[in-house]
């Protein structure tokens, strides 16, 4: 019996449920374009096989082991690396069994959703996971990964993936992306610049950072001219590996635009490593701005993605490191934290700025409005916590009416799961062909209208917007 409803998530009204059907089946086998997500470009340099099920599916996925840590289950125990040097589990198949043992804990939240995607259609599941089906499911998922069906570059191919983006940070040799190039593969695999542990006073190993750019660049990065020359060769050196993107990932949305003489201080505070907490947010927000400037001169589209309070649980930062799921949604201004730069570039044309959000109260108060006047914002999908049915749903209704849909910048699926990448896709085609439905329902929008917009939402959005 299959698992997932070909009609799921559409609406139950039949006429509106034969639109919402209609629409999707219009775009259903439409390229994804992934522009911005986490997988490792060394699985497709390498091409090896993923090592085991657990490996593939469960350790890499923070939406899993923060769910699994909720009732009680150690993030050691599911093989989570510990930075203090402790015991983890290494038996990927007592990894399984717990995964599976918790499964129903999944119940209606989208990783299920996924999940579920990804046994049937990718493995040919159609039982439910649990613990009398642990040990099936996980060898017949080994089995699979054993065969050059299952390799990455040919998910990759059968996934119908046309461009995906990885991110890296700003000191990386992207030697991945280089041993891609030489092989002659020609799955279309980008990188993207993600300068944070190099523009973050607060993150651990900035000073160590700064000497490392300085290095690969032969710039001097204690000084704030060099350390502004450090950041624009590399990020030469990104676009000659394909970058169209920088991400930039702040706990707010602050931006500044100091003097030059100011600026210059707060970066010697920022290298000696004196900063208050107050002067490291305001460097952060400086150099937001500083990137806008840079993206003006390079073309580079700037995404910002704001609002996570990251390692909310100091235990578990000192035992398993950062990003370990215990990053929480914050309350985010957007208003005043982006008016500086807004300011300076806000209204140049050729800048493209993609706003990321995890404050869903801000979507009709301040980032609709924003992005419906400013020619250089876009707005991105829902993002983490957010993507999901629900989460694409308001985001839709809240922004649509204020900014249309040519002011957002379709899909991305933000991940490390690189099998979720087609259920994730999906899942946003058919949440949008049923918003879509609902326009032409209630007279909104006509339907032939419909069907461009849905081929917009799927794929001409985000190749624009990322020049893609």
């Amino acid at each position: 019996m299959s698992l997932t409803d070909p009609d799921r998530l559409f609406p139950v009204e039949p006429r509106l449920r034969g639109m919402a059907r209609a629409f999707y089946d219009s775009i259903k086998d439409l390229p994804i374009i992934s522009p911005h997500g986490h997988c490792e470009p060394r699985w497709f340099a390498e091409n090896k096989r993923f090592p085991n099920p657990a490996e593939l599916l469960v350790v890499p996925d923070h939406y899993l082991f923060r769910m699994l840590a909720s009732q009680g289950v150690a993030l050691a125990d599911l093989g989570l690396p510990r930075a203090d040097g402790g015991v983890t589990e290494q038996d990927p198949r007592q990894i399984w069994r717990r995964f599976a043992a918790h499964y129903h804990l999944f119940r209606g939240t989208p990783s299920a959703m996924w999940l579920d995607h990804s046994f049937e259609h990718l493995f040919g599941i159609d039982d439910v996971l649990s613990t009398d089906t642990a040990d099936a499911y996980y060898d017949h998922i080994d089995d699979c990964l054993g065969q050059d069906a299952f390799r990455p570059r040919a998910l990759f191919e059968r996934f119908n993936v046309e461009v995906l983006a990885t991110t890296d940070a700003a000191t990386d040799d992207l030697r991945w992306h280089q041993q891609l190039r030489d092989s002659g593969w020609d799955g279309r695999i980008v990188t993207t610049y993600r300068p944070d542990a190099a523009i973050d006073p607060d993150f651990p190993g900035f000073a160590d950072t700064l000497a490392r750019l300085g290095e690969i660049t032969g710039e001097d990065t204690s000084s704030w001219a060099g350390y502004l020359a450090a950041h624009r060769a590399r990020r030469a050196y990104f676009k000659s590996f394909g970058a169209t993107a920088t991400d930039h990932g702040h706990a707010s949305a602050r931006t500044a635009d100091l003097l030059r003489a100011d600026a210059e201080t707060l970066f010697a505070k920022a290298v000696a490593g004196t900063c208050t907490p107050e002067e490291a947010d305001l460097f952060r927000g400086q150099m937001l701005t500083e990137m806008a400037r840079m993206s003006l001169d390079d073309g580079l589209v700037m995404q910002i993605h704001a609002g996570s309070r990251r390692n909310h649980n100091a235990d578990i930062f000192a035992r398993h490191g950062r990003d370990m799921g215990f990053d929480i949604p914050g309350r985010t201004d957007y208003v005043e934290g982006l008016k500086p730069l807004l300011n300076t570039v806000g209204l140049e044309a050729g800048l493209t700025i993609i706003l990321f959000t995890l404050d869903e109260t801000v979507y009709g108060r301040e980032l609709a409005p924003l992005a419906g006047v400013y020619p250089s914002l876009r707005l991105g999908p829902p993002w983490w916590f957010f993507d999901s049915f629900e989460g694409i749903s308001k985001f839709r209704r809240a922004v649509t009416e204020t900014c249309g849909f040519y002011n957002t910048a379709g899909f991305n699926d933000d991940t490390r799961a690189f099998c979720s990448i087609p259920a994730r896709h999906d899942v946003a085609r058919r949440s949008d062909c049923a918003y879509l439905a609902e326009l032409v329902g209630t007279g909104r929008m006509r339907e032939a209208e419909a069907f461009e917009v849905a081929h917009e939402l799927t794929y001409g959005l985000a190749k624009s917007a990322y020049n893609l």
